[in-house]
């Protein structure tokens, strides 16, 4: 598990990745994972079938937001907002807002819907809710140790899924980010934004999109030291199921867990975290329209 320093390779983009150090082996036992993020189809099933509602869809409580003005808790969920013009990238905040309204079923806000986007993979969900579908489903939600063995497709110690380069053969394999972040996406792999899931080739054990498109929920809770810490212990770990809690240090008081895989806004300027061996992270109840997820089950 985990990645060198990216910095130096073609594409490797400004991140050292320093919380995916160091390298280090890991045991699982044998599961089985969706080929595919979960769809709008498939979650509306759920939210049928259930009465279900995700954290986007209920209103903030005062007790949540005790300092926040009433008129600002709505319901809704983070989401993009190109620039108009270049900007520094060293503050996210610059290309996302809160938006009143958005939630799995109006991606974009209230005035958007679902209308096409059926195979798209669901997005605005937190992980309770994501924990919520896999538990009907009889499924559950993935280690981030499954989830790296899985999206590795049978290769070891490479950068993708694929191999070593982003663009093998002159060719897009993934839905990423391309144009000057984030004003405008070129679309270069065909999709300007998110896309239907399947739509690039999968890796050697069948899955899609493992990297780009949107990021997927693993169940452990982030730590930057979590390998380091594993190393320390010594041995090879079996199943590891990650830390007990979270901790991370520019946040410290929020509750995060692991996010994998990128999204379509990653992009060499600013995060390749798409690259197999790397991790992200996110607030557990806090959706948006580039995280989804996928789930497994033992067999």
């Amino acid at each position: 598990m985990g990645s060198a320093d990216p910095r130096a390779r073609s594409c490797g983009g400004p991140d050292a990745m320093h919380d995916a150090r160091p390298i280090h082996r890991v045991y699982v036992d044998g599961f089985w994972m969706d080929r595919t993020e979960v769809t709008n189809e498939q979650f509306a099933m759920f939210a049928e079938a259930t009465g279900y509602v995700t954290i986007a869809e209920r209103a903030p409580t005062q007790e949540e937001f005790p300092t926040a003005p009433p008129e600002n808790l709505v319901a809704g969920s983070v989401v993009f907002v190109p620039s108009d013009q270049p900007i520094p990238l060293d503050n996210h905040y610059h290309w996302w807002g809160y938006a009143k309204g958005a939630n799995w079923r109006h991606p974009l806000g209230p005035e958007s819907d679902l209308t096409g986007r059926e195979t798209y993979p669901v997005v605005h969900v937190g992980y309770p809710d994501a924990e919520a579908y896999a538990e009907w489903a009889g499924k559950r939600l993935p280690t981030e140790a499954e989830w790296e063995f899985a999206s590795r497709g049978g290769l070891q110690g490479k950068l993708y899924p694929w191999g070593d380069e982003l663009k093998p053969n002159e060719k897009w394999v993934l839905n990423i980010w391309h144009g000057p972040f984030p004003i405008r996406d070129a679309a270069e792999d065909g999709f300007a934004g998110i896309a239907p899931v399947g739509s690039f080739a999968p890796n050697g054990y069948g899955l899609f999109d493992v990297a780009g498109n949107v990021w997927e929920w693993c169940t452990d809770w982030y730590r930057p030291d979590t390998y380091a810490r594993r190393v320390a212990a010594g041995g090879l770990i079996r199943n590891p199921t990650g830390p007990d809690s979270s901790f991370d240090p520019i946040e410290p008081h929020e509750k995060k867990r692991v996010h994998r895989g990128g999204s379509f806004l990653c992009t060499d300027q600013y995060c390749t975290r798409y690259m197999v061996g790397t991790r992200g992270k996110g607030e557990v109840s806090t959706g948006s329209n580039h995280l989804g997820f996928r789930c497994v089950k033992r067999p």
